[in-house]
């Protein structure tokens, strides 16, 4: 084309997309990561029980999570390092400790729920047992943490969030009424039980999840490190490099939240509608679906799920990896080798063992999917008030500390959740 032509209108958008795509890194990867198969198995549990009715839940937890998300991504850019060492740096070692904890345990369970339900969905579809899958998963994914690059990693994360579209294609096909999800969208329906305030514990749990905090932060490190910025070069963010990591972030949190919205919708179109609804996992929701919106919607449930499991389960080890090696001054990192961050990847590895042994442990699957949620829920908290006070603190962020709308947004996001989870704990 010749020089002071502009390029075709078309043309000049399909640029243009592919521009925005590319510039999506941590903040998208860490969205989809979100809607693992423990969320859409808490997230098909609401659609079926309450219908369209918490369809509103979708609005009011985007901005929660995306100021909580901003804050860890601020903050493992501005330190160049990851939450648990700020924290470390910051606070008393029995802070540090309790915290990576927390975050251990809600993640080893978490691991356990999804390594179990992508077995069963796939033990739906093959008649293969899932005892035979979910090692088969696991150990695959162990494979991909251990033998690949963090910049391999990040790009087959981000084509694998494509998958998650599957769910918003399922709810066209869902026969949905629009008038009423338009109702439920915009009206907020709450009913004071015990049954929905831990569901609606459990939808916050998995939105607003521990070990997105610490994998938000540590990614925004690992982008910087695969630039060959030491960490005297990490410190310190640029406006341009904030603006770019908003972006992200806020698309990321946006997106989650979207496949979260069709996910109960598909579930409330089509189970609770027709009066199913006792519904306790994703792979009871996708047999469900198979008669009453067809073969085509089961299908991208099912591969939905597998998909997410595969997105999500990394994540969840990963988080575990980073938090304990921070918060030990371990040299640790995907972007390293093995060999020369043995201890990083022995956690990683005993994450997803302890996570495949939950399911061979006589525990019920079903109850464990929905429950890892609630339990996020619960541990969350205390979480967000060491996120909230450490972007606060001109010690740690400089000039770069929380605006006031951004902080605003965090203490609520603490009280919201705080409350949530007593409400649950206290009502019969």
């Amino acid at each position: 084309m010749s020089a002071g032509v502009p390029p075709p209108v078309g043309e000049s958008r399909e640029k243009t997309a592919r521009h925005f795509f590319a510039n999506l890194g941590p903040g998208l990867i860490t969205g989809a990561a979100d809607d693992d198969p423990s969320g859409i198995s808490t997230y098909s549990v609401t659609g079926a029980t309450f219908g369209y009715a918490p369809l509103w839940t979708a609005l009011f937890t985007f901005p929660l999570m995306a100021a909580v998300q901003l804050m860890c991504a601020r903050l493992g850019m501005v330190t160049g390092r990851g939450l648990a060492e700020v924290v470390r740096r910051r606070y008393p070692r029995w802070v540090l400790w309790s915290s990576c904890l927390t975050l251990v345990v809600a993640n080893v369970v978490n691991i356990g729920a999804d390594l179990g339900g992508m077995g069963e969905v796939t033990q739906m579809v093959t008649g293969v047992s899932a005892f035979v899958w979910t090692p088969l998963y696991a150990f695959t994914i162990v494979a991909l943490l251990f033998w690949l690059s963090y910049r391999r990693i990040a790009r087959i994360f981000k084509w694998l969030t494509l998958v998650l579209f599957a769910y918003v294609i399922t709810a066209f096909l869902a026969g949905a009424d629009w008038g009423a999800v338009l109702r439920s969208t915009f009206l907020p329906q709450v009913e004071w039980s015990r049954a929905f305030l831990a569901v609606f514990v459990g939808i916050l749990g998995t939105t607003i999840s521990p070990y997105l905090f610490f994998w938000q932060a540590a990614q925004e490190v690992e982008e910087e490190r695969s630039m060959g910025r030491n960490l005297a070069q990490r410190r310190g963010a640029t406006d341009d490099e904030l603006r770019k990591c908003r972006t992200d972030v806020v698309t990321g949190m946006f997106f989650s939240n979207f496949i979260m919205y069709f996910i109960i919708l598909t579930t409330a179109a089509t189970l609770h509608a027709h009066g199913q609804n006792q519904i306790a996992t994703a792979r009871a929701a996708a047999e469900a679906l198979r008669p009453l919106a067809g073969e085509g919607a089961y299908w991208l449930f099912t591969l939905g799920l597998v998909g997410t499991g595969m997105l999500g389960v990394p994540v969840l080890a990963g988080s575990c990896a980073y938090a304990v090696a921070e918060g030990a001054a371990w040299k640790g990192s995907l972007e390293r080798k093995p060999h020369s961050a043995k201890r990083f990847y022995m956690v990683i590895a005993v994450a997803m063992l302890l996570g495949l042994a939950l399911n061979y442990a006589r525990l019920n699957a079903i109850k464990m999917l929905f429950w890892s949620a609630v339990v996020n829920g619960l541990l969350a908290p205390p979480l967000i008030l060491l996120v909230v006070l450490l972007t606060s603190d001109r010690r740690v962020m400089g000039a770069r500390v929380n605006s006031p709308s951004l902080r605003f947004l965090g203490w609520l996001t603490f009280v919201v959740m705080a409350v949530a989870a007593v409400g649950m704990l206290v009502t019969s």
